[in-house]
């Protein structure tokens, strides 16, 4: 994968950065974005593809990008697809850090240390060019505002953000409703997008258990642990930063 294309990720953590505080809107929900985000990148470079409800490896060669390629990685050792929901909602220790700290190193943003009341060590990350940023806002503004369907990466984008409540964040307050509710419609445009923003939602509702199943004739009840009992969560960790423990605090 060329890196003349920045990945869903990288852009979605972009908008995700306040170009006034350094901060990154809705921290929590921006971590399941990102590994869902991944998964999208994954499947727009023909790596993976939905089965069902389920991620399945149907190309193991690396991208050549390396944070996608130790997801791609890890799905691969499964051996089976594994359900998105369960991928999303696994720890993603470091997964928002190490974005971070790659964007810096590629110089689209600078870290800015700091301190929380005079005591905390605290890190900030302003853009150093805001032209990539206003060039992804431009694109979803645009597909909001025209109707016309969007790329597969727009929407993927778009289902993603509307997943992890940047709505509120890129079109706020009673003016920004409508533009609101546009970008959750732009999730049908990606079957992809669609199922991965469906299952950051779930994750962040706790619907994270096995789809229902038929139930059991009169009588008979399923064994526990058997079929009939739920799939646990099996989070898979993402790449961990080391560096991001020396920093005490990001926001």
């Amino acid at each position: 994968m060329g890196r003349s294309r920045r990945t869903l990720p990288e852009e979605l953590l972009l908008l995700a950065l306040d170009p006034t505080t350094g901060t990154t809107a809705q921290p929590q929900s921006l971590d399941l974005g990102l590994a869902g985000a991944q998964l999208v990148e994954l499947a727009l470079a023909g790596r993976i593809a939905p089965d069902g409800d389920r991620i399945a490896v149907v190309v193991p060669r690396p991208t050549g990008d390396p944070t996608l390629d130790c997801a791609l990685e890890l799905l691969r050792r499964r051996g089976a697809p594994v359900r998105a929901v369960n991928w999303i909602g696994g720890p993603r220790l470091g997964l928002r850090q190490t974005y971070l700290s790659h964007l810096e190193r590629c110089g689209m943003v600078h870290a800015v240390a700091g301190q929380m009341c005079g005591v905390l060590p605290t890190t900030r990350y302003q853009a150093t060019d805001t032209e990539i940023s206003r060039e992804i806002r431009a694109r979803l503004d645009s597909a909001i505002r025209t109707g016309v369907p969007p790329d597969p990466r727009t929407a993927a984008l778009a289902a993603l953000a509307h997943a992890v409540g940047l709505g509120k964040h890129l079109y706020p307050g009673n003016e920004g409703r409508s533009s609101r509710s546009r970008l959750r419609d732009l999730i049908r445009h990606d079957p992809m997008g669609g199922l991965v923003a469906h299952a950051v939602m779930d994750v962040q509702n706790g619907a994270a258990a096995q789809p229902r199943r038929s139930p059991a004739p009169a009588g008979r009840q399923a064994p526990a642990g058997g079929r009939g009992a739920p799939e646990p969560a099996r989070g898979v960790p993402a790449q961990p930063h080391r560096g991001s423990m020396a920093r005490a605090a990001v926001h």
